[in-house]
């Protein structure tokens, strides 16, 4: 019985997702209660991952280090000079340029691991990108934004980091740790994970959007189809450069997730704090839309390995 809801479930996330931002739309209560606990739910998903990995994996993504150097090199050149392109395409006003260069500079967020999990991309490879681009950032993003905007900003770096290790890399460790210790006891409960990844991220696409019904309801079309486009040029420059440099098509995937999904909250915060409450619009659009076009890529993905397309991962 356990089985069948969870096959259940991993067939139809994207229905589950879809559903459930649908009535956060309509009762944004039902939902919004989850935003102070944002963090621990993806620490869960976190640590969920942990127990289907092995410190092997992260071995190999280590000495895979050319598939890590040009994810970090493509999230900090081809999202910013995305972001002023499309502004300038669409004719957007200087605030909202503003708040796309400072979310195209971003590193890569957490949601982004969540995405590879639930598509089955290399998570190890995932969280090893979303490590290496949060530590260059404090770095490289003030930089950029100084570059093309001409404007100095500060990001602490200690908070940034202590932040990571919590939601993403503690848990982590200790799901790895714990399947290491207890693997017979273990093995026999990781297909139900998967399933609890499902709806735990449901629920938080859920939550952004309860919280940001308001924002929903108002904003400009343009403003939402550059952010879009933003984040589908990013997909698509990923898993382009990653065929290009000859990588499979799993670690394509996990290179086109990685640089299409940003840190979006740091980018709202980043605007809210430096520039003006319409520069945190294209962030606050981007964590809604990456989260939803992440989910669709990852359905896809699934079923293509569901349906045992192996020469898909060559």
């Amino acid at each position: 019985m356990i089985g069948l809801l969870c096959r259940f479930i991993e067939r139809h996330f994207l229905l589950l997702a879809v559903s459930l931002s649908l009535v956060a739309f309509m009762e944004p209560s039902l939902f919004t209660w989850m935003k102070p606990h944002i963090a621990f739910s993806l620490g869960i998903i976190m640590f969920g991952m942990g127990l289907t990995l092995e410190f092997s994996d992260f071995a190999e993504a280590i000495r895979n280090y050319k598939t890590v150097g040009l994810g970090v090199l493509l999230q900090f050149t081809v999202m910013p000079v995305l972001a002023v392109g499309l502004s300038v395409l669409f004719g957007l006003p200087q605030d909202v340029l503003i708040g796309m260069v400072v979310v195209g500079s971003c590193p890569g967020g957490t949601a982004s691991n969540v995405i590879a999990h639930l598509a089955k991309a290399n998570v190890a490879l995932s969280v090893t990108m979303t490590l290496v681009s949060t530590c260059l950032a404090p770095l490289l993003t003030p930089l950029i934004i100084y570059i093309i905007l001409n404007q100095q900003i500060e990001i602490p770096f200690l908070p940034m980091i202590q932040s990571v290790f919590w939601i993403v890399i503690f848990p982590l460790v200790d799901g790895l740790v714990l399947r290491k210790l207890l693997r017979k006891r273990v093995d026999g409960l990781l297909h139900i994970f998967p399933s609890i990844s499902i709806i735990v991220i449901a629920m938080l696409i859920a939550c952004i959007i309860g919280l940001n019904r308001d924002l929903l309801g108002s904003f400009p079309l343009l403003v939402f189809l550059a952010v879009a486009l933003h984040n589908l040029g990013g997909l698509g420059a990923g898993y382009g450069a990653g065929r290009l440099a000859g990588f499979n098509h799993r670690d394509s995937v996990t290179l086109a997730i990685e640089v299409g999904m940003q840190n979006s909250g740091l980018g709202v915060a980043l605007a809210t704090k430096y520039f003006s409450a319409a520069s945190a619009l294209p962030g606050a659009l981007f964590s809604l839309w990456h989260n939803i076009s992440g989910v669709l890529l990852a359905n896809r993905n699934r079923e293509i390995f569901s349906g045992g397309d192996n020469e898909k991962q060559s």
